[in-house]
């Protein structure tokens, strides 16, 4: 893995922040604003494309596939903090987070996402902890899309009774070609950019372009669960909500909460 952006040097109070490309930028540009040095880590090139280039901001890229991977990096950087913003579906590297950070001195802390909420006018919500659920619900006449990213989008496939069916995939070889293993046709599928959540408006028009009467979304807190909720409200769509594994993750801390315990840079040495 390598570095990109900032030159952060080696004695800096750093803050490594693993997040996906919705919560992260935010968040990073909020720590980097504290006078924070953070060390963001993303997937792929990619996912590096959300965050604006700042002095205290670095990238590493590549993907944190077991223990001693998180090791290496904290042995390398030696963070004051180590903050996972990870995606509440994201299990696997919450966990080894804590399984590393508790054999260390390294602080861990997790964000909280808000609660979304749905404007009250009365569209349908189901909801279902797993996929094949999907094969319990009445979806024959519907026109669904499937807002779950491209690696689930087989099984949903395989689930779902819909009388067609639609993806908004993430712009990404490895997600096209996901995308299209999984039978859903070229025409039946919207690239965005990570991080490319605005306002809602690339989503509800393509709802309409679609003539969508449902949504199949994670129930994932934050800004891309809040859009989906707005958008199935504006147009009255049965908005289907895939529930989180675990619920909310033991010790979590709201945005503020969070930055006041972690301070400024100069106050987390008192």
């Amino acid at each position: 893995m390598d570095f990109h952006q900032g030159g952060v040097p080696a004695q800096a109070d750093w803050i490594w922040l693993i997040c996906g490309t919705g919560d992260g930028p935010p968040l990073a540009k909020k720590l980097v604003a504290r006078g924070w040095h953070v060390l963001v880590s993303v997937v792929n090139a990619v996912a590096a494309r959300a965050y604006e280039p700042h002095p205290l901001l670095a990238i590493e890229i590549g993907p944190l596939a077991d223990d001693r991977a998180v090791d290496q990096l904290l042995d390398r950087v030696q963070p004051r903090w180590v903050l996972d913003g990870t995606h509440p579906f994201a299990t696997e590297i919450s966990e080894r987070l804590q399984r590393v950070c508790r054999r260390r001195p390294t602080p861990l802390l997790r964000l909280q996402r808000p609660p979304a909420i749905s404007p009250s006018n009365g569209h349908p919500i189901s909801r279902i902890q797993r996929l094949q659920e999907l094969a319990e619900l009445p979806l024959s006449q519907e026109r669904l899309l499937l807002a779950i990213g491209s690696r689930h989008l087989a099984a949903a496939l395989q689930a779902s009774s819909a009388g067609a069916h639609f993806a908004r995939i993430l712009d990404r070889p490895l997600s096209l070609q996901q995308a299209l293993a999984s039978g859903i046709a070229p025409s039946h599928l919207a690239c965005v950019r990570p991080g490319q959540l605005a306002d809602g408006a690339l989503e509800q028009a393509l709802c309409r372009r679609w003539r969508i009467s449902a949504v199949l979304c994670r129930q994932s807190g934050g800004p891309s669960e809040q859009l989906w909720r707005t958008v199935a409200a504006a147009q009255q769509l049965h908005l289907i909500l895939i529930e989180p594994p675990n619920g909310d993750a033991e010790g979590a801390l709201p945005l503020q909460e969070l930055l006041d315990k972690l301070g400024a840079p100069r106050a987390s040495h008192a």
